[in-house]
């Protein structure tokens, strides 16, 4: 459990046994012509956050995790094809607004982090993307969307990018992640070149995947999207490349649990085709 005044990720991930992922889907966050719905989407958003705290309030569970004084970044995710919905982005300044943050001491960015002034003052970030597979990673993660914290990204191509949680160690990141958010709304589950989409592997998984350790919510994610694969497929088909940074995060770097033995997986909401 996250004690009162809010650990941060790595104090957090220590302290338990297991790491805590809580996965919750709702059948109606899109309505018939497939607009999303934001007030089912923070209810979503604050059952995650209660269930993953252990608290029945949402309000005190965010007190919990964010607080007044806090200076926060909420690392989003630009991609064209597949950003981070304006919506959630919206929720979660709210949310760090009911806290009592201040507006100019809460600031939302992706690839302008490093010049960001919010971002460089950040006592609190909190972490949130959608997830899709990737050309040079196999997935794009949340341990992935902090490279845009390094000033040449793309020194951590090689190998799968398999050093990515090398950059969760630097000081603009450590010990700052106060919760992390795997958005599963509409995942990309498979792809081929530099910068691929195709609509026809994306599907609507309806689902927000939150926690505080981010490998755990990565493997988890990535369970989910194998077993996507699995049933359109009709076999087992390996990322290409693979997505070793996440076991990596964890064996190398210490940084959270990949072992789904190690992760204590809550499941609420709509149970349809849940994959997990």
């Amino acid at each position: 459990m996250v004690a009162a005044g809010a650990l941060p990720l790595e104090a957090a991930a220590r302290t338990r046994a297991k790491s805590r992922v809580v996965l919750v889907r709702d059948e109606h966050v899109f309505d018939k012509r497939g607009k999303l719905q934001p007030p089912v989407l923070g209810r979503m958003l604050d059952r995650g956050v209660a269930r993953l705290l252990g608290d029945k309030d949402a309000a005190r569970a965010w007190r919990r995790l964010v607080r007044r004084k806090d200076t926060v970044g909420i690392k989003s995710n630009v991609w064209a094809h597949l950003p981070t919905p304006p919506e959630l982005n919206a929720l979660l300044v709210e949310r760090v607004r009911a806290v009592g943050v201040e507006a100019g001491r809460v600031s939302v960015g992706d690839r302008q982090v490093l010049s960001d002034k919010v971002f460089q003052r950040s006592t609190a970030l909190i972490n949130v993307r959608p997830m899709r597979t990737h050309h040079w990673a196999g997935v794009g993660s949340l341990i992935k969307n902090y490279i845009m914290f390094v000033p040449e990204p793309w020194r951590y191509h090689p190998d799968s990018c398999a050093g990515l949680a090398s950059i969760w160690k630097l000081p603009a990141v450590a010990g700052k992640t106060r919760l992390n958010v795997l958005v599963m709304l509409t995942p990309l589950f498979y792809g081929v070149g530099p910068h691929h989409y195709d609509p026809r592997y994306v599907w609507r998984y309806n689902g927000l995947l939150v926690g505080t350790d981010p490998v755990a919510v990565d493997a988890t994610g990535l369970r989910i999207i194998e077993a996507k694969r699995r049933r359109h497929f009709g076999e087992h088909r390996r990322m290409r490349p693979p997505a070793k940074h996440i076991a990596v995060a964890d064996r190398k770097y210490r940084l959270g649990q990949s072992d789904p033995g190690r992760i204590e997986l809550i499941k609420i909401g709509w149970s349809s085709d849940r994959l997990i």
